[in-house]
């Protein structure tokens, strides 16, 4: 990644998004050359010169302080995914070839977790890392996410799924929320890992090609994604709705576990029922990282 042109582009972007009246400061008319507010302005928001702030935005954090970093994610009106984001990317600009920490290429999952994915007979679930690899998941699991496990390659790639297989759109019947989130957590991850090969290698194929996700990456648009509802079209029990719960497993740093339930008695829990009969009726297939 280029983490200094990341810098450049994710805070003109945000910029960009917040306008004079917004930022609760005069606006004197006449005609405004960029969108949003202008560097100076941020400057001032910030309590910063605008020569500073200018070097910020030029895509230079080397040496910035907690407190600049602070200020002007409230200038700018960032919410806690972005700020979170800027840190990452303040963190990236000041790291060397010494203190840079790469994940390992192969992401273990441990026997402790697997046991975990196999006891929820009742829930389907996963473990992905950054770039969205399923390493592991659960029979119901694997049932859920049928459409995505016909491809050869493993491990299954969501991002890979989502722009580059036709069945994603059946599959997600909001697809470009889907298509959205998928490339806000990619963007996320290569805030926080920049010097991930895999991802990086990831991301140019998808921009190479599928011009959606390309103009998506641009947006430099960053979420965390914690819990809330996702919508499915199952080929087999047709549409669900099922609250999920990603996550974070602190003792594998990068890995995420996400499961998905439903409320009795609501049509969603009756397809998920529908959806393990189903599964009892199929060959049992191995669901391990390597698949």
């Amino acid at each position: 990644m280029d983490t200094q042109g990341d810098v450049r582009e994710f805070l003109a972007s945000r910029r960009a998004k917040i306008t004079p009246e917004r930022a609760g400061i005069p606006s004197f008319g006449g005609t405004r050359r960029v969108p949003g507010l202008r560097r100076a302005e941020v400057a001032l928001l910030a309590g910063v010169s605008p020569d500073y702030y200018t070097r910020l935005e030029r895509g230079n954090l080397t040496g910035v302080s907690d407190s600049v970093l602070d200020a002007i994610a409230r200038a700018l009106q960032l919410d806690e995914a972005e700020r979170s984001h800027l840190y990452d990317l303040a963190r990236a600009a000041n790291s060397t070839g010494r203190t840079r920490q790469r994940r390992p290429a192969k992401q273990q999952i441990r026997p402790g977790v697997q046991s975990l994915l196999d006891a929820m007979t009742d829930a389907p679930a996963f473990v992905r890392n950054g770039r969205l690899d399923i390493l592991a998941i659960n029979p119901l699991g694997q049932a859920l996410y049928a459409p995505a496990f016909t491809a050869a390659t493993r491990p299954v790639n969501l991002a890979r799924f989502c722009f580059l297989d036709p069945a994603a759109e059946e599959f997600y019947p909001n697809w470009n929320d889907a298509a959205d989130t998928t490339v806000n957590l990619l963007r996320t991850e290569a805030g926080r890992d920049p010097y991930n090969k895999a991802l990086t290698d990831l991301v140019g194929e998808l921009a190479t090609r599928s011009d959606t996700f390309r103009i998506r990456w641009a947006a430099h648009n960053v979420r965390l994604h914690h819990t809330g509802v996702k919508h499915f079209h199952h080929p087999v029990v047709g549409r669900l709705d099922l609250a999920f719960e990603a996550m974070p497993l602190p003792a594998d740093p990068g890995l995420t576990l996400t499961a998905y339930s439903a409320e009795t008695g609501t049509p969603a829990h009756d397809a998920l029922r529908l959806l393990s009969s189903w599964l009892a009726t199929r060959a049992p297939s191995n669901t391990a990282a390597d698949q």
